[in-house]
């Protein structure tokens, strides 16, 4: 009997297509070897060895007021960049283990910013921007740029809006001086009726001496309904001659004077004593010399007892006191005080002292009659404060 071969044994090309399969995934086995001993990799191996990074920031509602975070998921950070769209770079420092970058100040609001970390895996970039502000607060700066100024000029700021975090505020308000002048921040309500912080040395400047203030106040939240900061502000100033006049309510002199010198005393009235026409005392520093101006009584509310043409008008507070030119009361020069409030010399004296002073000089009112001493927001009344109660009026006890 012949014997019939089994009909389960496969056929001769189905062995050649298994033997084929069979050295295609030794091959497979052997380039996976290969490639993974030549240090390239699969998809996977990609990503995991390409830089990445997470941001604490996202999307473009991201919240304000918060200092940027960035880690490194793989790898190390080496240097991170935070830049808005205007060039300006918030610092920052690096962990000591690498993972980490943290900038130094806050975002501000309603910006775009980018984020470049450069790591040992390579390059790593991301982007984020912050929601724009309900409300945003501005300053004004005095003085303002480059100016020279008297002893007496305080560093001066006057914000549009309330500020309620105030301590938060007046920590990013950094102060250096050519000289290491010792004083402080001082909160007062300026004579507008808005916040205002004035930063006063303990006693008058020395001359020469070199100010500048940064007010890093970019991404700062001004608290209650006062609004964001969304940007920084500076300023520099210089400290002029050292002198300061000296009025004598007694006498009826001014004296200007200069390194602790006599330059000249001239004769002057000052305001009537006894009411709202007298002078006020104590210390107030020249604010603006504004020339010739129109002063009429209504707008210190003194009804209509005058409206003249005044030339070499000195100002001195906010309320309306003067060292001006006063030919109308030439009588009463050097020995009565008979102005509205106002310190009056002849056209040639008022001529002269306008020549000589400069916006900073201190005025010392001296003597009997005058009406106390002006509020610290009127004007620049601060020097009437005992140094330790204008230390204690800094929000940064």
């Amino acid at each position: 009997m012949k014997h019939h071969r089994s009909s389960s044994r496969r056929p001769l090309h189905s062995r050649i297509r298994t033997r084929h399969a069979v050295l295609a995934g030794t091959a497979a086995v052997a380039a996976a070897a290969l490639t993974a001993c030549s240090g390239g990799g699969s998809a996977g191996a990609d990503i995991a060895d390409k830089a990445q990074i997470s941001v604490n920031l996202q999307g473009d509602q991201a919240k304000a007021g918060q200092p940027v975070k960035v880690s490194a998921k793989n790898g190390k950070l080496k240097k991170v960049t935070v830049a808005d769209a205007k060039g300006g770079k918030l610092g920052g420092k690096v962990s000591a283990d690498g993972k980490t970058w943290t900038s130094d100040r806050k975002v501000a609001p309603g910006t775009d910013y980018k984020v470049e970390a450069d790591t040992d895996k390579g390059l790593a970039k991301a982007s984020f921007k912050t929601a724009a502000p309900d409300k945003v607060n501005k300053l004004t700066l005095t003085p303002g740029k480059d100016k020279t100024v008297g002893v007496a000029q305080p560093l001066s700021i006057v914000f549009d809006h309330p500020v309620k975090n105030k301590a938060e505020v007046e920590k990013h308000l950094k102060v250096s001086t050519s000289n290491n002048t010792t004083g402080s921040w001082g909160w007062i309500k300026d004579y507008s009726g808005k916040d205002r912080v004035d930063w006063r040395p303990k006693e008058y400047w020395k001359s020469g001496t070199k100010v500048k203030l940064d007010a890093e106040l970019s991404g700062i939240d001004s608290g209650g309904d006062g609004g964001w900061f969304v940007r920084d502000y500076d300023t520099n100033f210089t400290i002029g001659k050292n002198q300061l006049v000296k009025v004598d309510l007694d006498s009826k002199q001014a004296t200007l004077m200069r390194d602790g010198q006599t330059v000249k005393t001239v004769p002057m009235s000052a305001g009537t004593p006894g009411g709202e026409k007298a002078s006020w005392g104590g210390i107030s520093v020249l604010m603006a010399k504004e020339g010739t101006i129109n002063m009429r009584s209504e707008t210190v509310g003194l009804g209509d007892s005058y409206n003249k043409m005044v030339d070499y008008s000195m100002r001195l507070t906010w309320s309306g006191m003067y060292a001006h030119a006063a030919p109308w009361n030439a009588s009463y020069f050097g020995n009565t005080n008979h102005s509205s409030g106002c310190i009056g010399m002849s056209d040639a004296n008022a001529s002269w002292m306008y020549g000589q002073v400069q916006i900073g000089d201190p005025f010392e009112v001296t003597g009997s009659g005058s009406k106390g001493v002006p509020d610290p927001g009127n004007g620049y009344g601060e020097w009437n404060i005992k140094w330790g109660d204008w230390q204690a009026k800094s929000a940064l006890k």
